[in-house]
């Protein structure tokens, strides 16, 4: 089996409806259905637009109260809601037995 049907096979196993599973591999998570694809995709699109925004806006001096303060707590927000909302955090190695 590929690694990429492997996660195919191991994110539709979601009784539980979780939005982020945790990853096969590592620590963290990944998205496990459309909300948690959403959620994920308006982070993304909140931080390359923040981005964007300051390239042609912000000074040196403006920096951290203008962009590091906005992108730290949008990672706080998507953290928090992950942790919610997705399986219980921990180390993994490979699929689990009997999942």
């Amino acid at each position: 089996m590929s690694f990429i049907q492997e996660y195919k096979t191991y994110l539709k196993n979601n009784p539980e409806g979780y939005w982020f599973k945790r990853k096969l591999y590592g620590l963290g998570w990944i998205p496990a259905n459309k909300e948690g694809c959403a959620v994920l995709s308006t982070y993304l699109l909140f931080v390359l637009g923040l981005a964007a925004w300051a390239e042609t806006n912000i000074t040196d001096a403006q920096t951290v109260s203008h962009v590091v303060v906005p992108v730290l707590a949008a990672t706080a927000v998507l953290l928090l809601i992950t942790y919610k909302t997705g399986e219980p955090l921990k180390w993994q190695w490979g699929k689990r037995d009997g999942k």
